[in-house]
């Protein structure tokens, strides 16, 4: 299953500067291991802003939401997802690519 994510990021600017340091090494590494385990395939940064759009290729709802509050940054983002099905007019789907 395909799932559209706006991700918005807002660290308090209060935060200790060690606590955001670590937090943000964590959610890159994070991230980084489910891109590699392919359930993460596409990650997109928005120009001027502290926010992503991603996709995620996951089994189930439910394991979306599992890998979605695993982020170390989670308790700090305001997220948005979007179920996605195969477009009827999508070339690669109708042509078997």
């Amino acid at each position: 299953m395909l799932f559209h994510a706006r991700m918005d990021v807002r660290i308090p600017h209060d935060l200790d500067p060690e606590v955001r340091a670590d937090t943000v090494a964590r959610e890159k590494a994070y991230s980084q291991e489910l891109q590699r385990a392919g359930k993460w395939p596409h990650l997109w940064r928005i120009v001027g802003e502290y926010s992503n759009i991603s996709i995620f290729d996951v089994e189930s709802t439910d394991e979306l939401h599992d890998l979605i509050s695993g982020l170390p940054l989670f308790p700090y983002m305001d997220i948005k997802v979007t179920p996605l099905a195969t477009h009827p007019s999508d070339v690669r789907a109708t042509d078997g690519v």
